[in-house]
């Protein structure tokens, strides 16, 4: 057979292959985007729970097929790491000072806090302790803390959000008890430090040091990680004590601006960061022991959070770049008071 017949027929199905705009060109592919959010140390589960559901919530309405990346740590590494070139689009650290340290170098809005409701931090927390099945050191209170024979792990303060925050309640909590007299306040702060048994660089490893080496009578940490922790080693081998008086614990979340332009992902931070004040993204974050502003979820998890009093790190040290300068600063008040 001539070989023309089939080049004619060829052509004429390509001619109306091109016509009807079908068989000849390659159907459209879904383009590909990715997301990199940089996290404090605890809260890898925490996002491999949300991210699956925002991937779900974003392509429902995208032609994208999104792929989100976490970068985990201590809070305050997190942010020197993209200060020094990581790429980041969206941040959801567990300090303020964190963001507010990228904002300073123009990566973050300067307006941050108020682009965002609630102080741009979608849910909350404060410090917490985890006991051991029993509680047989009788922990109750910030007081019970400095007892000679208790032991303590918490993290670092120098290195972690957490462990300052766990470092500013104790000292909040002493102001209420001896009404502001500083010199009864160093000295409840120098036992307390002086019976952390472990200081670990951030939350994670101060749960490894409590958990698996079995180190220390109390691990202090977010409220949200000691039921966490509880819930995953085991309801009867733990309790968790919430003290009377505390400290609020905001979670603040950014977008990147610079980064989030250049990896053009500005629209898909921005509604990252809206998704957690959903109701269904405020129910996760319920499921993970966070407190959370959604009215809703409030009344449907209020048997979970017990009541306390907490105060604001405003209210005692006059804000954070205050409280930074004061007590975390090489020199400053932490240092003097674990001289010996």
């Amino acid at each position: 057979m001539s070989p023309l017949p089939f080049v004619r027929r060829t052509l004429t199905a390509s001619i109306v292959a091109a016509g009807l705009g079908i068989g000849l060109v390659p159907p459209a592919m879904a383009a590909e985007r990715g997301l990199l959010n940089s996290s404090y140390d605890i809260a890898r589960e925490l996002f491999a729970a949300i991210n699956p559901a925002f991937k779900e919530h974003w392509e429902a309405s995208h032609d994208d097929t999104l792929t989100i990346k976490q970068s985990h740590g201590g809070s305050s590494a997190q942010a020197r790491a993209i200060l020094q070139g990581l790429g980041a689009d969206v941040v959801t650290y567990n300090q303020v000072t964190d963001v507010q340290v990228l904002a300073d170098a123009g990566l973050v809005a300067e307006d941050w806090q108020q682009t965002l409701p609630n102080n741009a931090s979608p849910y909350y927390s404060t410090t917490a302790f985890l006991v051991r099945k029993g509680n047989p050191q009788g922990i109750e209170s910030w007081d019970d803390l400095v007892d000679e024979d208790v032991e303590l792990v918490f993290p670092n303060p120098k290195t972690s959000g957490n462990g300052r925050y766990t470092y500013l309640a104790a000292w909040g909590a002493a102001d209420r008890a001896f009404d502001g007299d500083e010199e009864q306040i160093k000295d409840f702060m120098r036992t307390f430090l002086g019976n952390v048994k472990v200081f670990d660089t951030g939350g994670r490893g101060a749960t490894t040091s409590f958990i698996e080496r079995g180190i220390g009578d109390v691990l202090i940490s977010f409220e949200s990680e000691v039921n966490n922790i509880r819930q995953e080693y085991g309801n009867d081998e733990y309790e968790v004590i919430v003290p009377p008086v505390s400290i609020l614990a905001e979670f603040p979340v950014a977008v990147v601006g610079e980064n989030a332009e250049d990896n053009g992902n500005a629209e898909l931070a921005r509604d990252y960061l809206d998704y957690l004040y959903t109701e269904e993204a405020q129910r996760m974050l319920a499921g993970f022991n966070y407190r959370v502003h959604d009215e809703a979820v409030v009344e449907e998890f209020a048997d979970q959070f017990p009541e306390t009093e907490l105060f604001e790190v405003q209210d005692v040290f006059g804000g954070w770049d205050q409280a930074m300068e004061t007590h975390f600063e090489s020199g400053g008040m932490l240092d003097q008071l674990q001289r010996r």
